[in-house]
């Protein structure tokens, strides 16, 4: 071999030394520990004939000691808020409404401790934890009220539904790295795909997140009916004023022999 080649070879070899050294390190190390890991006892709610609500268990695991924030969002609908008014100074009835365009049909936070003891309004307003801190479009205000009345209003009226809810302290730590909290779902829950979200806090900053989506749908003889009715609503008409019918002339049938 020409004396000329030897340096380059050498030179060579030590590059490659270099880059595969870090490599080998990387796998003799193993897999790196995930910071957060999260999960849902079932990834569907079935609501069926009778459905009176459901229970879902959130668990995971940290990699240390940290706070959690749990949020979980149901899919965006248009909601309508109308206003009051007295109508000859006897009668409340509503007079005016807005249109608020992309409001969670369902909305629950929890925390290991409240939300202003764990991180800034900023973090806040970025994530859009907490209902004040919902990033909401809100028609146009031609009523003299402000975004925060009619977000006030919304925020009041969704839980008097039981679908949007805050619980401070309703997730459970185990050893400082271990969790656990329940969610609830009522029995008038939407229907559709929700996210789970699942935030690590340290040092008032969000540090790890997780997100797991969780169906919510109809199921069994209530889920095949619905689709009826919507992909054949003509019909579905039609069968129920014949239902009605059938049912009104055996009532009176039995009343007539009796």
């Amino acid at each position: 071999m020409a004396d000329w080649l030897r340096p380059a070879r050498l030179l060579l070899a030590l590059l490659l030394g270099l880059v595969t050294l870090p490599l080998a390190a990387d796998a003799a190390s193993g897999p790196r520990e995930q910071p957060l890991v999260a999960d849902l006892s079932k990834h569907l709610v079935a609501i069926t004939t009778g459905f009176s609500g459901s229970d879902v268990l959130l668990f995971g695991a940290t990699d240390g000691p940290g706070d959690i924030i749990l949020v979980v969002r149901g899919p965006v609908t248009q909601q309508i808020i109308r206003r009051k008014g007295k109508v000859g100074g006897l009668m409340w009835v509503n007079q005016d409404y807005v249109t608020v365009e992309n409001a969670p049909s369902f909305y629950h936070v929890a925390s290991t401790r409240p939300l202003e003891d764990l991180v800034g309004p900023a973090t806040l307003d970025r994530h859009q934890i907490g209902m004040t801190h919902l990033d909401l479009e809100i028609g146009d205000l031609t009523l003299g009220e402000t975004e925060a009345e009619f977000k006030s209003a919304l925020f009041r009226l969704k839980e008097e539904q039981g679908l949007y809810s805050y619980a401070p302290g309703a997730i459970t730590q185990l050893a400082n790295r271990l969790f656990r909290s329940e969610l609830h779902f009522p029995s008038n829950v939407p229907t559709g795909t929700y996210l789970v979200e699942v935030y690590l806090v340290r040092d008032n900053d969000v540090v790890n997140a997780e997100i797991t989506p969780l169906i919510v749908g109809k199921a069994g003889f209530g889920a095949d009916l619905y689709l009826f009715a919507h992909e054949h609503a003509a019909w579905y008409g039609v069968g129920a004023i014949l239902l009605a019918v059938a049912a009104g002339w055996t009532a009176g049938a039995l009343f007539r022999r009796s």
